[in-house]
């Protein structure tokens, strides 16, 4: 099958290239040349565990390829809509205007029976707006809301390998004519067992935006123990063990520590806030702004706690920060608890040097006022206090023993609550968590 893939950002080059490895001929298409220019250079313009391993297999096979051309969309039969949602600046509210104007960009070059897929994180209500649009272009084609579950540096496995399929379609008919198609798309994934899904236009819409306001749900609730459990001397990562055990909680995003970050949690359930109050349901969302809230004060704290480790003062610290990308085996940065808080503490008077293995690229972008260091042993090398702020694997294995030879000073925060604890105080570290008495 032929497939064109608007929107060759995160998403779109993610599952551009799992299209042709699936066995279709796929076109993807961006307005930013630099972006094409690698992607067809076999280079992901971003850090994406094995992408760039598939994007050279791929388009060995001469089945994907890279344009600015809208126009190459021409043969195509399903049409993937992959644009970024950001949020609104100064507002909660999603940013529509990338959907909206590849939609428009599109609209010349659909053909009778063309399929449309919307896979890009969006509001209620807009793939019926966009399916009256389409309708009145070409009242043979169809809009499918088709929502991705990717997580970042699992985002290959994810495409390939989902854990389910969803598809909005008008009236959530198995019937449809589009269920076919679409189930002709993914027919390997099908075929190896993913469970799928046919709905209508607004629960399909709203699986994803329900999905992170859970999982961003349960890691703040985690993180409101750890208050708790730090007023009381308890310790949250056994209390998390212990309610994890239960099978209707389980212990997946149970996993205390600095907070949630990156470039879909945090704007997508303010999203989905501003989108409920829209439609008169705003009181059913109201728990999520207290979710938004424990999550931010979790920044907060660490800089307090930083203080406290450093006998009560920033003042002319050195602090090492072990981390930049808002999660390991990514370099997103967008909205990283790590980087604002790296930020906060020099604001405060420490003397700050930021490390990490793939982000620091980036991280220069965002906050150019920072020190940064690609190198492990020259970032930590004369350190009063080092921060872990992003589980990198290479941090959760740094030995105690043989980083005491680097540092100025015996003191780290582990805001992951990853290190062995009982270790490092044995190697004369002073260790703190969080939550973590």
């Amino acid at each position: 099958m032929r497939i064109s893939v608007i929107g060759c950002g995160y998403l779109g080059a993610v599952h551009a290239a799992c299209m042709a490895k699936l066995g279709h001929e796929v076109v993807g298409i961006d307005v930013d040349e630099r972006k094409i220019s690698a992607l067809s250079a076999a280079r992901a313009p971003f850090f994406e565990p094995g992408l760039d391993e598939l994007l050279s297999d791929v388009q060995g096979t001469g089945r994907l390829s890279f344009t600015t051309d809208m126009s190459k969309t021409a043969g195509s039969i399903v049409h993937f809509i992959c644009v970024g949602t950001p949020q609104k600046k100064g507002e909660n509210g999603a940013d529509l205007r990338h959907v909206d104007a590849a939609m428009e960009a599109l609209l010349p070059h659909i053909r009778p029976g063309d399929l449309v897929v919307g896979k890009s994180t969006v509001p209620v209500g807009t793939a019926s707006r966009l399916a009256d649009l389409l309708s009145e272009y070409q009242p043979s084609a169809h809009l499918v809301w088709n929502p991705e579950f990717l997580r970042e540096g699992h985002a290959v496995k994810d495409t390939l390998s989902p854990d389910r399929l969803v598809y909005g379609v008008e009236e959530g008919s198995e019937d449809h004519p589009a269920v076919t198609i679409l189930d002709e798309v993914y027919s390997g994934p099908l075929a190896d067992g993913t469970p799928r899904l046919v709905t209508d236009h607004p629960t399909a819409e709203l699986v994803k935006a329900a999905a992170n306001s859970f999982l961003a749900t349960k890691i703040s609730f985690i993180n409101a123990m750890a208050e708790v459990c730090e007023a009381a001397g308890a310790d949250v990562t056994s209390l998390a063990d212990a309610i994890g055990m239960d099978d209707r909680i389980g212990r997946k995003f149970l996993n205390a520590g600095i907070g949630f970050g990156g470039g879909c949690l945090p704007k997508d359930i303010r999203a989905f806030m501003a989108r409920a109050g829209e439609l008169g349901a705003d009181q059913a969302l109201t728990f999520l702004r207290e979710v938004d809230s424990i999550n931010m004060r979790r920044r907060t704290r660490v800089v307090e706690l930083t203080r406290e480790l450093c006998g009560g003062s920033l003042l002319g610290h050195r602090v090492t920060v072990l981390g930049a990308a808002f999660k390991p085996e990514s370099d997103d940065v967008r909205d990283s608890p790590a980087l604002s808080i790296a930020a906060q503490l020099q604001l405060q008077g420490a003397v700050v040097t930021v490390t990490d293995p793939k982000a620091l690229e980036n991280a220069a972008k965002r906050f150019p006022e920072l020190q940064y260091e690609s190198d492990l042993d020259t970032a930590i090398a004369g350190a009063d206090t080092l921060l872990l702020l992003t589980e990198w694997q290479q941090y959760k294995e740094l030995d105690p023993f043989e980083v005491s030879s680097g540092v100025a000073g015996l003191r780290i925060l582990d805001g992951r609550n990853v290190l062995d604890a009982a270790k490092w105080r044995a190697a004369g570290w002073q260790y703190r968590g969080l939550g973590r008495p």
